[in-house]
């Protein structure tokens, strides 16, 4: 039997009997007596002990699967929100600071009145949004309240029909993808917002989430959904000759119950529940990472004991100690990247069930960025990394002696 020396090739010829059966298995003659490498040696092993690897595998995977779809589902929430956000052709928009989600902000008239009144803000469109169940296929529609003098300026065009009236009843727009989709025309009747409303018009935003929405007279949706004078967002714009920025500062000052939005960043000012679910992310990444850690270096210190005499043949035939923390780790490095590869594999098909549930339906927008596949990387490699190392070393500093008369 012939092992690999301490150059990466073959180290000369020792007695299989001298290594007992277990480390037979683990010997190079596999390839009828042929030199094995390094890597290939390293690889062997793994292969020789396919249970535990399996095992060490499915751990990984599974831990990197909890955090790639937690990252995909947060980013593509946030994805959402800042669309929704991003309809109204504004500067920056202001909500009430801390709503447990954007749709639960309110601002009521005074909180309007006084928004329109620090300096620097040019224009404001006060809208109301809600969502509202129509079908099984839309469990989520987005009503969006709002007076008909505000339709250009919030940057809507008509594409088809006129706007409705201010206060009239049973009136509404559509954009043209929810008349692509309800097979609507200007005429037609269509049930949302608690009743049968006539089709005045066809929209379009430019935005995906704005042209899949309908448009109601502001006082409509208040009265609906029983809040009258209140609105849940309002779209700013900044007069001639000042910053985005300076305005933004000034609002969160003079009024620190509203905060403003500039960027997807910023949205968890006005949405808590994003706030949690991004604080999740993280603290799962840890988590993961130190359960991973314990599971792989039980079955690494595990494998450890089963390999004492073999490991001990290595350093007899002269393997430095860091040969031999090199050969575990990369065994466990070679096991985390498969893992990692098939946790994202879980991942992307547990993700497309997750947009399928009709709480989410229309809402989780699964958004695979390079942050999440990164994320998955340094999870398994810091999991096999963390979890390995403290077997690698105690393997390292094994006794020749006494490591071959391990029974």
């Amino acid at each position: 039997m012939r092992l690999p020396g301490p150059s990466g090739r073959l180290a000369p010829t020792v007695p299989t009997a001298c290594l007992g059966p277990a480390s037979a298995r683990c010997a190079a003659g596999i390839r009828g007596g042929e030199p094995l490498s390094f890597l290939e040696f390293a690889f062997w092993n793994i292969w020789s002990k396919k249970a535990r690897s399996l095992g060490l595998v499915l751990a990984i995977a599974f831990a990197v699967m909890t955090v790639v779809t937690l990252a995909v589902t947060s980013s593509g929430l946030e994805q959402s929100a800042a669309a929704i956000i991003s309809v109204g052709k504004a500067d920056f928009t202001v909500a009430q600071k801390g709503a447990s989600d954007l749709l639960a902000s309110t601002i009521d008239q005074g909180e309007l009145t006084r928004l329109r009144q620090v300096h620097g803000v040019g224009s404001t469109v006060g809208v109301l949004v809600e969502t509202e169940h129509l079908s099984a296929s839309t469990p989520v529609f987005i009503e969006i309240g709002i007076a008909p003098t505000d339709l250009a300026p919030f940057g809507v065009t008509i594409v088809a029909g006129h706007p409705y009236g201010a206060t009239t009843a049973n009136q509404v727009m559509v954009g043209w993808r929810a008349a692509s989709t309800f097979n609507l025309h200007v005429g037609s009747r269509f049930h949302a917002n608690g009743t049968w409303n006539t089709v005045t018009g066809i929209f379009s935003t430019g935005n995906s989430f704005g042209d899949s929405a309908a448009m109601f007279p502001l006082p409509a949706v208040q009265g609906y959904n029983r809040v009258p004078g209140l609105v849940t967002m309002v779209f700013v714009k900044d007069a001639k000759g000042v910053t985005a920025a300076t305005v933004a500062h000034r609002i969160d000052t003079d009024l620190p119950e509203l905060t403003t939005i500039r960027t997807a960043s910023q949205f968890g000012r006005a949405d808590r529940d994003l706030v949690y679910l991004k604080a999740a992310v993280t603290g799962s990444t840890f988590l993961a990472v130190l359960i991973g850690a314990v599971i792989v270096g039980n079955t690494m210190l595990l494998s450890v004991f089963e390999r004492t005499r073999e490991l001990g043949l290595l350093r007899a035939i002269g393997w430095t100690r860091r040969r031999m923390v090199g050969l575990l780790l990369g065994e466990n490095m070679a096991l985390a990247l498969l893992g990692a590869i098939i946790g994202v594999a879980l991942a992307f098909a547990v993700t497309s069930i997750l947009e399928q549930l009709p709480a989410l339906k229309g809402v989780l927008h699964a958004n695979y960025t390079s942050g999440a596949f990164w994320r998955a990387l340094y999870t398994a490699l810091g999991m096999s990394l963390i979890g390995g190392l403290y077997p690698a070393t105690r393997a390292a500093l094994l006794s020749p002696l006494k490591a071959l008369s391990y029974e």
